[in-house]
């Protein structure tokens, strides 16, 4: 017989980044830099500040949420949702550790849809962060020194 055991739709990536903390800092809450790796928003990303991220090239607003915690340069946190999401409101939690030679960038993506229908969604979110994750590291190892 099988059963379905339902647990917690949570999603859980780390990437190692040949960056400072400060600099991958800077890549998840500044403008310029989030726009080179993810959606840019119109203001730094500062706690107790709404969230409002705009795709690149339509200019739309993609995502939008609060930044809930803005611990500099260790961890930020934000209210996350996506019009696929209807008026579900998830977590995006980003920790940053420093290691040998950079930085280990955790994510952990909660508070997801759990249904049956919901379960595309939560594939979508997950190449999505694997995509931008991609992108990030590609544009922090493209820096050149000034």
């Amino acid at each position: 017989m099988n059963i379905a055991v339902s647990t917690p739709a949570v999603l859980h990536k780390s990437i190692f980044l040949r960056a400072d903390r400060e600099t991958v800092w800077a890549y998840l809450t500044e403008p310029d830099r989030l726009a080179e790796w993810f959606h840019k928003p119109e203001r730094p990303l500062q706690e107790g500040a709404k969230l409002e991220m705009f795709g690149r090239e339509s200019g739309d607003l993609l995502i939008w949420g609060e930044v809930k915690a803005a611990r500099r340069p260790e961890y930020l946190e934000y209210s996350f949702t996506v019009k696929p999401m209807g008026d579900a409101v998830s977590l995006v939690k980003w920790t940053l550790q420093s290691v040998e030679g950079g930085t280990k960038l955790s994510l952990e993506h909660e508070g997801l849809p759990q249904s049956a229908e919901a379960f595309g969604l939560v594939l979508s979110l997950d190449k999505g962060w694997d995509e931008h994750f991609g992108e990030m590291r590609a544009a922090i190892n493209e820096v050149v020194p000034a």
